[in-house]
């Protein structure tokens, strides 16, 4: 219901956030009210005895009316302000008035919002206070049961007041902690989610890298052989461009692949986009290499078996690196040799090269800014998969990488 169609409406609506807003002023309006219907109650008793209102009444209500006005402001002051005016009550003979619910109002107050030594406090008050009243002012004409009777009736509303502020503090905590634990798990969700996004950047980082630099690498050697023997040897040219070719579209056939992958996988599931490589391409890989020129010995131990799709991955994609590494870093007259190893309980792979090697700020405290990030991948790889991973230059020369992969059966 719009309120600028009865503005009536709109005006309460203004009257109760302003209300809200100043609590303080709504204590202090019923503070005024209770000062006047006390100090008008206790004019007409006395009027009624004959005597005039007794002078230290209107302080006695007066600060009590102020407990009322500043409850919310400060509850542990005003609660010892009202034990004050309450004993001062009983030692001046001061009979109860109206204004003494303050008393009821401020261990209400104390309950929900002051400390837990005032709350305390607050109900021990509550609780002596009816029954002192009536120990020192009697109702006439009224046994001695019948007083105790009245005491433990008056007693019931400060219990009362008591209880119903403790559950407000309750209610109000469990809230407080409810409302922390969703703010814990927005942010723990929040940390979540950005790991995942670095998981995954670091995913495709480490495909991209695998992908541009090995088929690069390869079109950059079939290039420079194609233009050095163009004029002398042109049917080794023409091959060489052949290769090229070949080699631009594996790398497009992968980069769609990883493409896809960024995107819904609806196309994925449909096959348009080529598989993962595995282990069974690695003798493919190999090819390629023998036909960019780079002599490889490639050889398998043990039984194959088929192995998990991320030991197949990473077992292709660290030969790839090493391979790669070894066209850019080995030399011209450099050879290489591949070992895939089945155990019983993992795969085993060893690259080896008789090349110059790879400068060990490459392979050491993790690579140069730029450079070095083919065997952080592997390492990243192997760790993903629960392997191990040893590379650097061998004795005699040369660079070699090593792994072994854990095996589980494949389901």
């Amino acid at each position: 219901m719009h309120t600028s169609r009865f503005p009536t409406l709109g005006y309460v609506q203004r009257l109760y956030d302003f209300l809200r807003r100043h609590p303080t002023w709504v204590d202090g309006f019923w503070a005024v009210v209770l000062f006047g219907i006390s100090v008008a109650g206790e004019a007409a008793r006395q009027e009624d005895r004959g005597t005039d209102v007794p002078a230290v009444v209107v302080p006695v209500v007066l600060l009590l009316c102020l407990v009322i006005a500043l409850r919310r402001r400060m509850p542990e002051r005003m609660l010892l302000l009202a034990v004050g005016v309450g004993l001062a009550q009983l030692v001046l003979d001061v009979p109860t008035t109206p204004a003494d619910f303050a008393m009821m109002v401020i261990t209400y107050t104390v309950a929900a919002n002051g400390a837990r030594w005032a709350s305390r406090l607050a109900l021990a008050m509550g609780l002596c206070a009816a029954s002192l009243a009536q120990l020192r002012w009697p109702t006439e004409q009224t046994s001695g049961v019948g007083n105790v009777a009245i005491a433990v009736l008056q007693t019931v509303p400060f219990a009362l007041a008591w209880v119903l502020g403790d559950s407000i503090r309750t209610r109000r905590a469990y809230f407080a902690q409810l409302e922390e634990r969703a703010a814990r798990l927005e942010k723990e969700r929040e940390a979540q989610a950005k790991v995942a996004v670095a998981a995954e950047r670091a995913r495709i980082a480490r495909e991209l890298h695998d992908v541009v630099a090995h088929n690069v690498s390869v079109m950059v050697v079939q290039a420079d052989g194609a233009a050095y023997v163009l004029d002398s040897v042109p049917d080794q040219a023409k091959k060489a461009l052949e290769t090229i070719s070949t080699t631009g579209r594996q790398a497009l056939a992968e980069m769609r692949r990883l493409l896809g992958v960024l995107r819904t996988g609806e196309h994925q599931e449909a096959g348009e986009y080529v598989p993962q490589p595995d282990v069974g391409q690695i003798e493919e890989l190999v090819a390629q290499c023998r036909g960019s020129g780079l002599p490889v010995d490639f050889k398998v131990e043990g039984t194959p078996r088929p192995l998990p799709s991320g030991v197949e991955l990473t077992a292709y994609r660290i030969v790839q690196e090493a391979l790669t590494n070894t066209r850019k870093h080995g030399g011209p007259n450099a050879g290489a040799s591949v070992r895939l190893v089945y155990f019983d309980d993992g795969l085993g792979l060893l690259v080896e090269d008789d090349g110059k090697g790879a400068p060990h700020e490459l392979y050491e405290e993790g690579g140069l800014d730029g450079h070095g990030h083919g065997l952080i991948g592997m390492r990243e790889r192997v760790g993903m998969v629960g392997g191990t991973l040893d590379a650097g230059p061998r004795p005699g020369g040369g660079f070699r990488i090593s792994a072994l992969l854990p095996l589980k059966p494949a389901h």
